[in-house]
């Protein structure tokens, strides 16, 4: 099963269903496989600032 996380700041969400293919990030990635150095892609914060949805 695929998680989601929510940016606190903005509320953006990276699926791990989806990835982030903007970001050379491939569909199906796991939160922790996400490098540290992503950023947000809507404000630019760190993956410190996302939280696991709640489902």
């Amino acid at each position: 099963m695929f998680r989601q996380y929510l940016c606190e700041i903005c509320g953006h969400i990276y699926d791990e269903a989806l990835g982030a293919p903007q970001d050379g990030i491939a569909p199906g990635t796991r939160w922790e496989d996400v490098t540290d150095s992503w950023v947000c892609p809507d404000c630019g914060v760190t993956k410190s600032d996302f939280v696991l949805c709640e489902s």
